[in-house]
C-alpha cells in the first residue's frame, strides 16, 4: 500500500508539474520599488518585470498577459497592464518590456488611461493589494484589437479565446 501511494504521489506531481506554467525571476511573493507606478503619489521606478512561460496548449496560437488588481477600491478592480497578440513561439517578456512600444505585440490602454505596464500604487493604508499576472493561451492568432481599446474589451476578447492560463500573484502595501 505504502508502495503504490508513492507512486500515485509522483504520478500526480508529474503530471501537474507538466502543465502550462508562469515565472517570473524579477517578482516573488512581494513587488519591488521597481514594479510600483511613478504617479498617482507614488514614486516607483514603473518597470515591468520579466515574465517566461512554459508547456502552453497544443492549439495555442498567440499569448495575451494581464496584470489586475482585485483589491482596487473600485468596484470593479484595476487593470494595470494588457499585452496581446504575443506570438505562440515566443517564451518570455523581458524586464521593461511593458515600457517599451513593439510592432508585433500590442500593449493597450489602462486604468491609468496609458498604454503599456502601469505598477501598483495602493492606496496609503489599505491592506495589502493582490496583482495578478496572468497569460492566456489563446486559440486566435490576432484578437484584432488597437492600443487604444479598453480593457473592459480586451479582456471580453481575451476570455472569449482563452484555452488555458496561469496566474502569478504578488502583494503590495504602502
Amino acid at each position: 500500500m505504502k508502495k503504490a501511494l508513492s507512486v500515485l504521489v509522483l504520478s500526480s506531481s508529474f503530471l501537474f508539474s507538466q502543465g502550462f506554467t508562469l515565472k517570473s525571476e524579477t517578482i516573488s511573493g512581494q513587488l519591488g520599488i521597481k514594479q510600483v507606478f511613478n504617479g498617482f503619489g507614488c514614486t516607483g521606478e514603473n518597470i515591468s518585470p520579466k515574465l517566461s512561460w512554459e508547456n502552453p496548449p497544443k492549439k495555442t496560437k498567440s499569448f495575451a498577459i494581464t496584470m489586475y488588481d482585485p483589491d482596487a477600491p473600485t468596484g470593479s478592480g484595476w487593470c494595470h497592464w494588457i499585452v496581446f497578440d504575443i506570438p505562440k513561439d515566443k517564451k518570455e517578456l523581458k524586464e521593461s518590456f511593458g515600457n517599451k512600444e513593439s510592432k508585433e505585440i500590442v500593449q493597450s490602454v489602462t486604468d491609468y488611461g496609458k498604454v503599456g505596464f502601469g505598477g501598483a500604487c495602493p492606496p496609503i493604508g489599505d491592506k495589502a493589494h493582490k496583482y495578478e499576472f496572468t497569460i492566456y493561451a489563446l486559440d486566435v492568432e490576432k484578437l484584432g484589437l488597437t492600443k487604444d481599446t479598453t480593457p473592459a474589451i480586451v479582456g471580453y476578447y481575451i476570455n472569449q479565446h482563452t484555452i488555458e492560463k496561469s496566474t502569478i500573484t504578488a502583494y503590495y502595501k504602502r
